[in-house]
């Protein structure tokens, strides 16, 4: 009789999913929708409530928003509706939007809207720039959102695609392009999604054009009467009462809603005018204006009398507004630039809201100006220059977002300290923040040239926000502005710092030689001003970066220089971080133990000072460490403490980090279950923050975790899951420690080829990115694949050029995988001698490793092998010490019911055998009565496991007593075989 679970093998315990930095998505994603679908609303302006003289394209524009006709056809999926400035195309969009969101089935996934200002010199929004916002909208987090226009309008596709394909339709809108190459990459390809573009210019973008028309005169002076009728009702008869001025009104207008608009609001403001009065001046203003086109002319006109109406408070704050460099601005913002107190100024521009010379947005609070709007108020701020005093003005409002922003800060530094009384907290300084971040880096970036160097310092107090909300874009110009603006001026301390932080930006948008060029040219200036504080920092960021081009020597170096540094200016904090860098240096090195020590220390130095943040980010590099030198007990308080103080401080990316290692140490120590719920809990928190490189690791290691618990199926979709996702971030060494576990999992269900090609994959990525590790521990399962599809040589091949692999490094533990499955290959081939001396050297290791568990594995193969050469009571004595290990483990409730435990005693049953002799060594017949009582009990939860199993035992056990002339006891147990349901064929 064959000796049963004879595959024997040792499978190798890969973590992956170790997350030390961030990824870059590529050129495809899997995308998990999350909870709730994200909309992205704020920018779009609020639809009229009058609206009128556009019945025929507003309905064109639905028809083509629809999923599909009544006649089967499929609508086209893009408009672009062009028309000149003032003509009314946002409006229009609006309204369609509007209308579609509201039908059931047409956008469930919600609207995506962008003004990319495309005629406005400054504020002129680039593709790439309205896509990263774009993909933040979707649930994209910063830290994976690609450079380039060419890899985030791939994803961004991608990601439209899949929230199509599941039934989460979005409708695009993409207002003022000025080009074709502006508008084009925010276009879905994906057939399903719809678009909705709008230019002064008929571009060139393969959609269905709309060239929208001026109102004919009749739809003006519907608007005209609609507008007055909504201000006062029934009373205002005006239009009605005078359709000769009603008409030169419409005629001098141009047919334009923006211009008949601000006639309306001046007509509206004053309700005993007459229409022929305001028909007059518009008249007398066009002969001044004649020679613009017709269409400025009726703009022009409309814009000067509006402001002609204006006493000089409200002129002189609407005069002042275009000084404020991003898109639009708050109340608070605007009353520093009248130097006024809010409670007025508010008032005031109210009022040029109504006259609909600016525009209400979004939050409550915002004001912006139309593009045309914003040209002509800063023409005539321009002209009243010395009276309006615009540069003291614009140097107040620049003061007032250098000031805030030094304020906000305060509430995000980590370490206990002062807060600035300008805010209440952290969440409404991030608030504040988050709404003037665009004028705050139009600060930073444009106001240097205007005057104002010493807005360049906003480089230094945006740092901890932009690092935090992943706007990597915005901080990489800010402080590659400050950079150019402190070495012109010779500032060569502030040029230093500036270095520091773009190598930090660098880093974290993976641009990793460009932030190591940063970090050594800020390390070098420090050092010729002997300002060793700022080179420890600058070398610690240094080594962070070299880490991540695995240049794990250098990094060492780096970070020992920093921390003896930071040592020796007793900046205790600074040589915290340096050590913990250092300790994720050195576990990529494989130096554990010196790993630990420096976690440990940066753990306590962290904890004294009262940085919890820093506290619970090295104990969970701590955790990590001491897992890899099996002192698993440890590593889960470690991981435990961690995942605590994350969900204290309302961590959410922090805990499910931790709770993600700490699943990988409880599965070492055979907590599967409980391995599970952690690793679950991880994926899920991870999903909801859409980090889905983080989503990726969980995954992978809960595949791990299912199968152990024989759920192979849930395990596979899981690793699969993991290596898509880590593919369509380009995260090659993640992908490949996914497809390992992959394989793994594939082998489990017998499905060797597709085994055999993700084991040959991961290897190859391993070797290529030079992880030895890695590609040793692939080649270890790829020879265990080999072995299943009697390729023997090449397995004998794998397992050998592993093992030796595993010696070069020291890892004695990975060592004794390799050999343990290379004696099974061995024994295949009937080299039996060589077999027992890998198997004999392999317990070994796993002993002085303390890992039990491989010790009893082996020392069941080691047993299977003596008993091929014939030497039974060798074969007895290593199975009957596997078998004392599992009944260790079955008593501590650690062997996955028992059935270890059950399969030891059956081989003991087995190999305590003679068969030269016909004699059964003592223990024989007690192992083979308690196999066939075990398999008996599990048999009656787990029927379909190990029906076949308990059978091969009762047959062990009947032999067995027949040997020993006990043939009354042997029938016996034969009749309960037979009693048995027929084996399964």
């Amino acid at each position: 009789m064959r000796p049963p679970g004879d595959s024997g093998d040792t499978f190798n315990k890969i973590s992956g999913g170790i997350v030390i930095g961030p990824a870059i998505l590529g050129k495809q994603i899997s995308l998990t929708l999350p909870p709730q679908v994200p909309t992205a609303l704020a920018g779009l302006p609020e639809v009229s409530p009058v609206f009128t003289g556009r019945d025929a394209p507003l309905q064109e524009l639905l028809d083509g928003l629809a999923p599909g006709h009544a006649d089967g056809q499929q609508p086209v999926l893009v408009r672009s509706v062009a028309g000149l400035a003032g003509i009314g195309k946002t409006e229009l969009v609006a309204q369609a939007a509007a209308q579609a969101l509201t039908q059931t089935g047409w956008f469930p996934g919600g609207m995506l809207f962008t003004d990319l200002s495309g005629y406005h010199p400054k504020l002129r929004v680039p593709p790439e720039t309205a896509l990263d916002g774009w993909l933040r909208a979707l649930g994209i987090p910063g830290e994976y959102i690609p450079e380039g226009l060419t890899n985030r309008q791939g994803l961004y596709r991608s990601v439209l695609a899949e929230f199509a394909r599941q039934g989460q339709r979005i409708l695009v809108i993409i207002d003022n392009a000025s080009s074709a190459d502006q508008a084009r990459p925010l276009l879905p390809t994906d057939g399903l999604n719809a678009a909705l573009v709008t230019s002064r210019h008929t571009l060139d973008l393969g959609a269905r054009l709309l060239d929208l028309p001026i109102l004919d005169e009749s739809a003006a002076i519907a608007l005209l009467a609609q507008v007055l009728h909504r201000a006062h009702g029934d009373r205002d008869t005006r239009v009605a009462d005078d359709p000769q001025a009603a008409q030169g009104i419409a005629r001098l207008c141009a047919g334009l809603p923006l211009a008949l608009r601000i006639i309306a609001a001046l007509l509206a403001d004053a309700p005993t005018r007459p229409l022929a009065d305001i028909s007059e001046d518009l008249q007398a203003e066009h002969s001044r204006l004649d020679g613009m086109e017709r269409e400025e002319r009726a703009v022009r006109a409309a814009f000067d009398l509006s402001y002609q109406f204006l006493d000089e408070d409200h002129a002189r704050l609407f005069r002042l507004l275009p000084l404020n460099p991003g898109p639009d601005v708050s109340t608070e913002a605007a009353a520093h630039l009248a130097d006024t107190a809010p409670r007025h100024v508010k008032k005031i521009i109210q009022d040029l809201a109504r006259a609909h010379l600016v525009e209400p947005r979004q939050p409550w609070g915002r004001w912006g100006l139309h593009d045309l709007v914003r040209l002509y108020a800063d023409e005539q701020g321009r002209t009243h220059d010395t009276p309006d005093q615009r540069h003291a003005a614009q140097a107040r409002l620049f003061t007032h977002y250098q000031i805030s922003t030094a304020a906000a800060d305060t509430h995000l530094n980590t370490l206990p300290g002062p807060r600035s009384p300008r805010f209440q907290d952290r969440n409404q300084a991030l608030q504040w923040l988050d709404a003037e971040r665009t004028s705050l880096i139009a600060t930073a970036t444009t106001a240097p040239t205007l005057g104002y160097p010493d807005t360049a310092h906003l480089a230094f107090s945006l740092a901890r926000y932009l690092g935090y909300r992943r706007q990597f874009d915005d901080w990489i110009t800010i402080t590659t502005t400050a950079v150019t603006l402190f070495r012109s001026c010779s500032d060569r301390q502030r040029e230093a710092g500036a270095l520091n932080n773009l190598g930090f930006a660098l880093r974290e948008a993976r641009r990793f030689e460009e932030a190591i060029d940063a970090y050594t040219h800020a390390t070098e200036l420090f050092r010729a001003l002997t300002d060793q504080h700022g080179e420890a920092g600058a070398l610690n960021g240094l080594g962070l970066a070299l880490q991540e081009v695995r240049r794990f020597e250098e990094a060492i170096d780096a970070h020992t220089r920093a921390g003896d540094m930071h040592r020796g200016l007793g900046d205790r904090h600074g040589e915290a971080g340096a050590l913990n860098g250092l300790g994720l240096a050195l576990q990529e090195v494989r130096r554990f133990e010196e790993a630990i020590d420096a976690h440990t220390r940066a753990t306590t130095v962290f904890g004294g000072l009262g940085d919890r943040q820093g506290e619970a980010s090295a104990l969970d590099y701590l955790g990590l460490a001491l897992r890899e030198v099996r002192r698993f007990e440890e590593a889960i308080d470690a991981h435990t403490r961690a995942a605590d103080i994350h969900r204290g401080l309302g961590d959410q990316h922090g805990e499910a980090r931790a709770l993600d290692h700490l699943g990988l140490a409880l599965r070492e120590v055979r907590r599967f279950e409980e391995a599970i719920t952690a690793h679950t809990h991880a994926t899920d928190l991870f999903r909801a923050l859409a980090d889905q490189h983080g989503e990726a690791g969980a995954l992978n290691n809960l595949g791990l975790a299912l199968r152990q618990v024989r759920r192979f199926e849930e395990a596979i979709t899981a690793h699969t899951r993991a290596a898509d996702i880590h593919r369509d971030l380009d995260d090659r060494h993640s992908e490949a420690t996914a497809l390992n576990n992959l394989g793994l999992a594939l082998h489990q269900v017998r499905r060797f080829e597709e085994a055999i090609d993700a084991h040959t994959r991961a290897t190859t990525v391993f070797g290529g990115l030079g992880d030895r590790h890695g590609e040793a521990s692939a080649l270890n399962n790829l020879g265990f694949d080999l072995r299943q599809v009697r390729r023997l040589e090449e397995a004998i091949d794998a397992h050998t050029r592993a093992g030796d692999m595993h010696r070069g490094l020291g890892d004695r533990h990975g060592e004794a995988g390799a050999l343990n499955n290379l004696g099974l290959d061995l024994r295949q081939v009937r080299r039996f001698e060589e077999a027992i001396d890998a198997h004999a050297h392999a317990a070994d290791l796993f002993r002085a490793a303390v890992d039990r568990h491989g010790e009893a594995n082996t020392l069941e193969n080691l047993g299977r092998a003596l008993y091929s050469v014939r030497r039974f009571d060798e074969a007895a004595t290593a199975v009957s010490q596997a078998v004392d290990t599992y009944r260790q483990f079955a008593a501590d409730g650690r062997s996955g019911h028992g059935s270890e435990l059950a399969l030891s005693l059956l081989l003991l049953a087995v190999v305590g055998v003679d068969m030269d002799e016909g004699r059964v060594l003592p223990g024989t017949l007690p192992a083979a009565q308690e196999a066939a009582e075990l398999f008996g009990q599990l048999a009656k939860d787990h029927a379909a496991e190990v029906t076949d199993l308990h059978r091969a035992a009762l047959e062990q056990l009947a032999g067995v007593l027949g040997l020993l002339g006990r043939v009354q006891e042997a029938e016996q147990v034969r009749r309960r075989l037979a009693d048995m349901d027929p084996p399964a064929e």
